[in-house]
């Protein structure tokens, strides 16, 4: 069996993909707070590197929409549940960023566009989405999370982001590669 094929995924695989970007997605950025924190910066490395993005979005590519919707949406939650991060004025936010993330990923999976291209939409359908959902927040349910962190955030994560416009396809560039030898 192979990992990127344009066939349906089962259940089973689907599932699998699923609970290996939930259990990184959780991980990588406890990884990263530890690290930031023996580096005297707190959680600026979690905020400029965006870890719980690459595994929900590669999961996309790798295991579908709803398999990669599904640990979008719960790997913020459950990490919050464990370390209290994210905060939890901004976990709505990220559920709902990640999710579209993984989603959108998964819609794209099988579209024949360069694959950096694939990440490049991803990135703006989940922060453009995110975005929205903090204006409604903000502007209808009187929530804490001012607008100005749809910037701000953008801009610190930069790195974050550009890594992943190289990273991502680079994994699934090798998967093929492996697939095909």
């Amino acid at each position: 069996t192979t990992l990127i094929k344009t066939q349906k995924l089962s259940v089973k695989k689907q599932t699998a993909g699923a609970v290996i970007a939930i259990v990184f997605a959780v991980a990588l950025p406890q990884i990263f707070h530890v690290l930031g924190t023996a580096a005297g910066v707190g959680n600026a490395l979690g905020n400029i590197l965006l870890p719980m993005h690459l595994p929900v979005i590669l999961a996309g590519f790798l295991a579908g929409p709803f398999a990669a919707g599904a640990a979008g949406f719960i790997s913020p939650l459950l990490s919050y549940g464990l370390s209290g991060m994210p905060a939890a004025t901004m976990l709505p936010f990220m559920m709902i960023e990640l999710a579209v993330y993984g989603i959108c990923a998964g819609i794209l999976r099988n579209v024949h566009i360069p694959d950096t291209l694939k990440v490049l939409i991803v990135q703006i359908a989940g922060r453009a989405i995110r975005a929205g959902a903090i204006l409604v927040g903000f502007y209808g349910l009187g929530s804490a999370v001012r607008p100005e962190i749809i910037i701000t955030s953008v801009k610190a994560g930069l790195i974050g982001i550009a890594l992943q416009l190289v990273i991502i396809p680079l994994v699934i560039y090798r998967l093929r590669k492996a697939d095909n030898d």
